[in-house]
């Protein structure tokens, strides 16, 4: 029998991907591009910093309209640096990801560290 669990790799900056190899950071935040619409809760997602890399599994998903509704939902701790105030996790992300990239949907990606 096959394994259904798909695996996925995103590139992430490397404070990021550290907070996610302290266990600090469970929510990954990301647009609606294809790739992010086909993750599915129990896929692997690889996250990938220069030359390192984590495997983690997709424990949920949550779409939002903004990133402001995804703030006013979710531990903003498992988001970002638990010292950033929500304010700068909001500009934190728009740095990222402009208006027209968040009209895209705003997808929640809850991850847990694999064995």
């Amino acid at each position: 029998m096959s394994d259904d669990r798909r695996e996925h790799s995103l590139n992430i900056r490397k404070p990021y991907l550290d907070l996610i190899t302290r266990g600090t950071k469970t929510v990954e935040v990301r647009v609606g591009y294809p790739k992010i619409r086909r993750m599915a809760a129990g896929d692997l997602l690889r996250f990938t910093s220069g030359d390192t890399t984590l495997l983690t599994r997709v424990t949920k998903i949550v779409e939002y309209d903004s990133f402001e509704a995804m703030l006013d939902a979710e531990d903003n701790d498992a988001i970002g640096d638990e010292s950033m105030t929500r304010n700068e996790l909001l500009t934190a992300i728009r740095d990222i990801y402009p208006a027209d990239k968040e009209a895209l949907g705003v997808f929640a990606i809850h991850t847990e560290l694999t064995a």
